[in-house]
């Protein structure tokens, strides 16, 4: 059997890079063709494409921006986290520049500019807010403005999507200072630049909702009580086969006056489904009863995050 560890590791990346490949494909498909902007790093390099009627690849720029960014996160968020990031990076910088060269003119026409600025707006937010969480539920990041934005998480109780929302404005607001040239070498005027910032906050207002409601639902948890009498070999199977906390619960059944052991797990509500499997594959009569939890700190799970002072 593949060791647990490594198993998990492969799925994580697998995951990360199917996040970035989200995370690409709204640049790509939505953004870049409409000149639109978004904010963070993406943003700047986009801007910087831009100004330089193309002479300078979004990816180019997103990758030297980045690097710099990632030797603060090596030192702060770990060697881990910085891995995975790195692999991120290298992979949506390449992805930037190679996808669009890949995909039909006339489906980019039909498919993104025919609809309007407006729809390619929302759907590239949605896209990417989903990509970006999907790489940061994994360890790893989009880069740039993610990683501040999981730097001043770690230590304090602000949402990733509001730190981000907050540095895109500035972003963004630059946008409207800085010449542009659209995909013919015309310049902007000072009004499409107006209506293109104006696109830019509606696009960071999507991909922070979208990211802060995926990040909310990968972090919801459950605790499960499952009453059985193979009890032993439900922990066993739970603690050593999936590597989740357990606790046995000495219990009393009330009808039949018999002592009884519960088996208690608290775990993400992602792994629940497994956990039932595994259960049932031991006890097919097993009593099992699930409840959603407001919050879960400790090992393992999040944080109590702030100052280590007593109130008096």
């Amino acid at each position: 059997m593949l060791n647990p560890t490594i198993g998990r590791t492969v799925k994580e990346y697998l995951l990360v890079t199917l996040g970035i490949l989200s995370y690409v494909l709204a640049w790509c498909i939505f953004l870049i063709p409409n000149n639109l902007i978004g904010g963070g790093v993406s943003g700047i390099s986009a801007i910087i494409h831009y100004a330089t009627r193309g002479w300078v690849g979004v990816g180019t720029s997103y990758f030297v921006i980045n690097a710099l960014l990632l030797a603060v996160a090596l030192k702060v968020l770990g060697f881990g986290f910085g891995g995975k990031t790195v692999y991120a990076i290298i992979l949506a910088s390449v992805g930037v520049d190679v996808f669009p060269g890949l995909m039909p003119a006339q489906f980019i026409q039909d498919f993104s500019i025919a609809n309007g600025k407006l729809l390619a707006t929302i759907l590239g937010g949605v896209l990417s807010g989903v990509g970006i969480g999907l790489a940061m539920t994994n360890g790893g990041s989009t880069g740039g403005t993610d990683i501040v934005a999981l730097i001043i998480n770690k230590y304090r109780n602000i949402t990733p999507g509001k730190v981000i929302l907050t540095i895109d404005v500035v972003v963004i607001g630059s946008s409207l200072i800085i010449p542009s040239y659209d995909a013919s070498g015309a310049l902007i005027p000072l009004s499409g630049r107006i209506a293109t910032a104006a696109y830019g906050f509606i696009l960071i207002a999507v991909n922070s909702y979208v990211l802060d409601l995926y990040l909310a639902g990968s972090k919801q948890s459950v605790q499960v009580l499952i009453f059985s009498d193979k009890y032993k070999e439900v922990a066993d199977a739970i603690a050593f086969g999936m590597d989740r906390g357990v606790s046995i619960i000495s219990a009393e059944g009330w009808y039949t006056k018999a002592p009884k052991q519960i088996v208690m797990v608290v775990a993400r509500k992602n792994d629940l489904n497994v956990l039932l499997r595994n259960v049932k594959a031991i006890d097919p009569k097993a009593f099992i009863s699930v409840a959603s939890v407001m919050g879960v700190y400790g090992q393992g799970f999040d944080t109590i995050k702030g100052k280590n002072t007593i109130e008096k």
